[in-house]
């Protein structure tokens, strides 16, 4: 059984399981969550990472985001404000339809060091093919609000990330893409490939360029995974993802928490579960047979594209 002897670097806490828009891939847009909907409450983030046995101590990143749209929860700048308190470097994943001038400013003020905004496309046919619900007019009216709040308060944060998750319908605006966040003064520009859980000939998400997809066809004809299943994961020494209501599991792939390794109400339970048993069982079984684990065999590790 492999040894444990470290505490996590970084920590992914989830705001809330809801979400406003209906993106055909995510189970907060299909609705198809088996375990609970709900918001997390600023007091079980706060008793998580503070106090003697919290898991501030060892933490240098918290990312606040899992499923759902963080910004859905009333007391999200609350929960910023929590982990800068803890010396931590915050971060979040926002579709951006909830921030208006107020907002911006909020937001700003919170401390938060990382703020990705996802932009799907360049005009409002494309970005709808996924962002199903969305209009693209309010991330790039949030987009403006953020920079012009950083720069009225004098801010140097947050980092401002437009991120570009790169699909069959919107493909071919890549390089427009990068151009307008160059013309929007954005300070970076990702490109994200698509995780589709049935990947197969004529898939509308699938895009024609290799390199902007997680798959390719095997020699059997069957679309499979483009990097290789190796018998490791660096994400089970480097972090893990708590839910809304507490549930610890093992990385960002397990969205419906298939695999909770426990409940933290608090850092000494998180600890606790972090050494467990049963967490060092899951760890083995990495190392056996990883691909045996089903959330593990659609992981993007090796196959995402910066730009």
């Amino acid at each position: 059984m492999p040894a444990m002897a470290a505490w996590p670097m970084s920590l992914s806490v989830e705001p809330t399981t809801s979400c406003n828009l209906r993106c055909p891939e995510c189970p907060s847009g299909l609705r198809s969550f088996t375990r609970p909907t709900g918001m997390l409450n600023p007091e079980r983030l706060s008793d998580l990472l503070s106090g003697p046995e919290g898991m501030a101590r060892d933490l240098v990143y918290l990312n606040l985001y899992f499923q759902g749209e963080p910004y859905l929860n009333p007391g999200m700048d609350e929960l910023v404000a929590t982990g800068k308190r803890e010396g931590l470097y915050v971060s979040t994943s926002t579709n951006a339809h909830h921030i208006n001038p107020e907002r911006a400013e909020r937001i700003v003020n919170s401390g938060i060091d990382r703020l990705i905004i996802s932009i799907d496309g360049a005009d409002q046919a494309s970005y709808a093919s996924y962002r199903v619900g969305g209009q693209l007019q309010k991330v790039l009216e949030a987009t403006r609000h953020i920079l012009d709040a950083r720069k009225r308060l004098r801010g140097r944060n947050p980092h401002v990330v437009w991120q570009f998750l790169v699909v069959g319908p919107n493909e071919h605006q890549l390089p427009t893409m990068k151009s307008m966040a160059r013309q929007w003064g954005v300070d970076e520009f990702v490109v994200k490939t698509a995780q589709l859980d049935a990947p197969r000939d004529g898939h509308p998400l699938l895009t024609q360029d290799p390199r902007l997809r997680r798959y390719d066809r095997d020699p059997s004809g069957r679309w499979t995974l483009r990097n290789p299943m190796h018998d490791r994961c660096w994400r089970m020494w480097q972090g893990a993802v708590v839910t809304w209501d507490g549930q610890v599991v093992p990385c960002c792939f397990d969205k419906d928490a298939q695999h909770s390794m426990g409940r933290a109400t608090d850092g000494a339970a998180f600890r606790e579960i972090w050494q467990s048993p049963r967490y060092q069982q899951f760890r083995s079984s990495v190392f056996a047979h990883r691909a045996g684990i089903e959330m593990c065999r659609n992981c993007s590790e090796g196959t995402e594209v910066w730009a």
